[in-house]
């Protein structure tokens, strides 16, 4: 009875550890990925300004709101220092958490096909990086942006950490993209009150690259459109189409 157990025990903890540690080696992979295209134009400045430029003429011709109105409407350092905290500091932690939650708490179905998605968002945001380098709306305090994070701290792309960042990946938006996709996936897999707290992370995310001058619109629109094109190559498994999908499909 023992050793019968003992092999049950074994049995659920390889069943559990292989298939982690294929997850872990896959992410560890996107991530270098990731790492590696931020780091290909790492020294484009010349054609990240120029791209700048264009942008903020787009969004003007759009009739979008001026992002330096909008960031002037925060006066106070507090929330400002607040804002450069929860970019710096949460982006990363929070896909991890949601990755994690998905593995051992949810499905495996369910966590394969947010797996997928946050996969392919991040490979065609990586060739776009390289592709399309642009300077952040910070860089341009002539339009009236203020860099918050160098002026009110804490700042991501100081000391060690900034000699290797790339300050020119700003399009598209993974700050947002991970956002609304995390948002998304738990909205439809779990709901309850995880769902309104993933809801509340991705606005939260939308205010705070806007306040910080670290993305322009754009940035965040071309991310959602990343988001919409996943979801077409990979629907939510037993689900035929996403709801507010169905025109598209």
């Amino acid at each position: 009875m023992t050793i019968s157990r003992g092999s049950a025990v074994v049995s659920r903890v390889r069943d559990v550890c292989w298939p982690f540690t294929f997850e872990l080696g896959l992410i560890a992979l996107v991530y270098l990925l990731y790492r590696t295209g931020r780091l290909v134009t790492i020294n484009a400045e010349q054609a990240a300004h120029a791209n700048a430029k264009a942008v903020h003429a787009v969004e003007r011709v759009l009739l979008l709101p001026d992002e330096a109105m909008v960031q002037g409407l925060v006066t106070s350092v507090n929330l400002l220092q607040a804002a450069n905290v929860y970019y710096v500091a949460v982006h990363f932690p929070v896909t991890v958490a949601f990755l994690l939650w998905g593995f051992f708490f949810r499905p495996r179905i369910e966590y394969r096909w947010a797996r997928n998605l946050i996969i392919s968002m991040t490979a065609v945001a990586v060739c776009l990086h390289i592709a399309f380098p642009l300077a952040p709306p910070r860089m341009f305090p002539q339009w009236g942006f203020v860099d918050t994070m160098g002026v009110y701290g804490p700042d991501a792309y100081d000391g060690a950490s900034g000699a290797v960042a790339n300050q020119f990946a700003a399009m598209p938006s993974l700050h947002v993209g991970w956002a609304l996709l995390i948002a998304l996936v738990v909205t439809r897999t779990a709901g309850g009150w995880i769902g309104r707290l993933a809801i509340l992370h991705a606005a939260v995310t939308l205010v705070v690259v806007t306040v910080t001058a670290n993305h322009w619109y754009l940035d965040g629109i071309v991310a959602a459109g990343l988001l919409w094109l996943a979801l077409l190559v990979f629907p939510l498994p037993g689900v035929t189409r996403v709801p507010w999908l169905q025109r598209a499909t």
